[in-house]
């Protein structure tokens, strides 16, 4: 499987809750993992905000910081160019995403049309979630989001 990780989807890598026990055997069975080079900034906000919330120390937000970095490094990176952002203006538009959301479906979509092949969007939100689903990828959590 090909997978494509939203930040939901990926941050549960590193932070335990509710998904992580999914995400993990997920990760770990992929043939091929990627993102959006845009998630390495919203896994610090992430990670920021877990700190500030108080969900996790800043301890262990350093820890899971260092273990995304480490990783970083295998996952296939999708750059953001002019026309990744003209593809993500049309699909917010259409879809009614976030700003990122939009670029993550954009990047999913460049990327399997890069490889001729499927890949799966893995997301914990929902609105990307239906999005991907509407456009023709597969999905991942396969029943939807609850």
């Amino acid at each position: 499987m090909i997978l494509y990780l939203d930040t939901s989807a990926l941050v549960k890598r590193y932070i335990r809750e509710a998904g992580t026990d999914d995400v993990i055997p997920l990760i770990e069975n992929a043939d091929s993992v990627g993102s959006s080079s845009l998630t390495k900034v919203e896994m610090a906000a992430a990670l920021e905000k877990a700190i500030r919330q108080e969900w996790i120390t800043r301890k262990s937000a350093l820890q899971a910081w260092h273990d995304f970095l480490e990783h970083w490094s295998s996952f296939a990176r999708m750059n953001i160019s002019s026309g990744t952002i003209e593809r993500a203006s049309a699909l917010a538009w259409e879809y009614s995403l976030r700003g990122y959301d939009a670029v993550h479906l954009a990047c999913t979509l460049l990327w399997k049309e890069a490889l001729e092949t499927q890949v799966t969007m893995a997301t914990f939100d929902r609105d990307l979630w239906q999005a991907s689903k509407n456009v023709g990828l597969a999905v991942w959590p396969e029943g939807g989001i609850i």
